[in-house]
């Protein structure tokens, strides 16, 4: 049976939760680590037991909440639990997300040591005022010094910027770039700041508290820096990453070339078969749940042909090179035109899409609508 070569990891601990972050974390609730290494442990234990063997893989990714907020000893504990159950291939790609503050040389060290190749470090910003209204707890100063020591450790060193942070000008976001294209870095992220429901940030807006950048402004930080960051070599490869030479993320191309991957931890999401498998969002109910050793679930749904082509659509609009018609209908057996023809015609008609022999990508009118053209995707209209 062909096993995927792609692992995701949750890592759900932080010092704090900035005010527009939803995803699955715990901040302050350091006691909670060694039990959660546990939980690890019991869900691999049970990955190995379905698969009865070690796999190859080819990425790893440490994602969080923010893996290097662990000891340095439980950044060990959990990069040998994840040897003695996978073998990285020569050429793999391990990648750990990292906040500036608390990277000292020690952890660096460690982490090289122990196979990690890629950092991607969340700076957001080199605009304190920015950095403080995004709740962040490092300076500017502080992520240079960061940056500065992984890049004498690590050949690959990526970056996450955000823009459209209230108060934030096209000066401000400007100066970011610059400073960020003054460093040896590999890859940069470049995202919108979303007010998701739930979050502090929403309840603030909702209070009139909290103003989000004008819908103009965002468009022009967008554009300008996708400009910016092309012209100082880097290639804009999807919707939100720009990449040197051979360093694209080959873990999120996964994602986005809608391949199947393994993920553990809690509110982790796994592809696998044409499963895709959610596990429970709530730290501590995951934490309980395989202190019991009980897997703890939260959604399953096993995906028909036409819902994988649809997803493959969606993710691999994503890419700037886009997605082939023709490789859509041999990968997954299906008939685009009846599919979907209707809802491709009619975005391509809008200026949205655009198609070159089968190849089908966003315009630069469609990058700064992707997300409602993904939707559209994911239920499409059949074609006449």
């Amino acid at each position: 049976m062909q096993w995927p070569q792609a692992v995701y990891v949750h890592v759900p601990f932080c010092l704090r939760r900035c005010g527009y972050c939803d995803f699955t974390l715990v901040a302050r609730r350091d006691k909670l680590i060694p039990a959660w290494l546990d939980g690890m442990r019991r869900e691999l234990q049970q990955h190995r037991e379905l698969v009865g063997r070690k796999l190859p893989i080819s990425t790893l990714f440490l994602g969080g909440g923010t893996p290097t907020h662990l000891q340095v000893e439980q950044l060990q504990e959990l990069l040998l639990l994840l040897r003695e159950h996978f073998h990285w291939t020569a050429d793999a790609e391990v990648s750990i997300e990292a906040n500036p503050d608390g990277l000292d040389d020690h952890r660096l060290d460690v982490l090289a040591e122990l196979g990690v190749n890629r950092i991607s470090l969340g700076v957001q910003s080199f605009d304190d005022a920015v950095l403080n209204v995004l709740e962040r707890t490092h300076t500017a100063a502080i992520a240079s010094d960061a940056i500065r020591r992984a890049a004498q450790r690590f050949p690959n060193i990526s970056l996450d910027l955000i823009f459209g942070v209230p108060g934030q000008n096209a000066e401000s976001w400007y100066g970011t770039l610059q400073q960020a294209a003054g460093f040896p870095l590999t890859h940069i992220s470049t995202y919108g700041l979303t007010l998701e429901q739930g979050t502090s940030f929403h309840r603030r807006e909702r209070r009139g508290e909290l103003h989000r950048a004008a819908e103009e402004l965002e468009r022009e930080m967008y554009l300008s820096g996708i400009e910016f960051l092309q012209q100082h070599g880097f290639e804009h490869y999807e919707v939100s990453n720009f990449a040197r030479d051979s360093f694209r993320c080959r873990h999120n191309l996964v994602y986005w070339n809608a391949d199947e991957y393994f993920a553990f931890g809690p509110g982790a999401a796994s592809y696998i078969h044409g499963v895709r498998r959610t596990n429970c969002r709530s730290v501590v109910r995951w934490l309980k749940s395989w202190g019991d050793g009980v897997p703890c679930v939260e959604d399953t749904e096993q995906l028909d042909a036409a819902q994988r082509a649809c997803e493959a659509m969606m993710l691999g609009l994503r890419l700037r090179r886009g997605f082939s018609s023709a490789d859509i209908e041999s990968r997954f057996e299906i008939n685009l035109h009846e599919l979907a023809g209707a809802t491709l015609v009619r975005l391509t008609r809008s200026g949205l899409l655009e198609q070159q022999g089968s190849q089908i990508r966003l315009t630069r009118e469609g990058l700064l609508l992707a997300d409602t053209v993904a939707s559209e995707l994911l239920n499409p209209e059949a074609g006449d």
